[in-house]
């Protein structure tokens, strides 16, 4: 559970850079619309993209690992559908909203990461 939470939180933030990095990524100023947004997205990569990139798996092998960016890139897009006042904007933008956001999460997962890790070290200290 934590983990689904500190999920939402970086999908929260990668969709807030994502959106003041590219005008056509939207949410209409309201928090209640970006966080639904980050809830969807957050559900949608926990559940709908294990299956989706099971569907793909064939195209992600022969395409070598390219595919995987555009399962990636359909789970921005479907939550462009679920959420209406939530807009990814066109193939472009989503393209590199999907780069923005996961650039977001990489650096959320490290930070994370690091704590775990000095958090492990002083537990073995004591």
């Amino acid at each position: 559970m934590t983990e689904l939470v500190a999920r939402f939180a970086g999908n929260l933030a990668a969709l807030w850079v994502a959106s003041e990095v590219f005008d056509g990524v939207s949410y209409g100023g309201s928090f209640g619309v970006l966080a639904l947004a980050a809830a969807v997205f957050t559900v949608a990569n926990w559940i709908v993209k294990p299956v989706v990139t099971l569907l793909a798996l064939p195209l992600i092998i022969l395409t070598l690992g390219v595919a995987y960016f555009f399962v990636n890139a359909l789970m921005l897009v479907v939550t462009d559908w679920v959420v209406g006042d939530f807009e990814a904007g066109d193939f472009w933008t989503v393209v590199g909203a999907t780069i923005v956001v996961w650039l977001v999460n990489m650096v959320i997962a490290a930070a994370v990461g690091d704590m775990r890790r000095s958090r492990e070290r002083r537990r073995r200290r004591d």
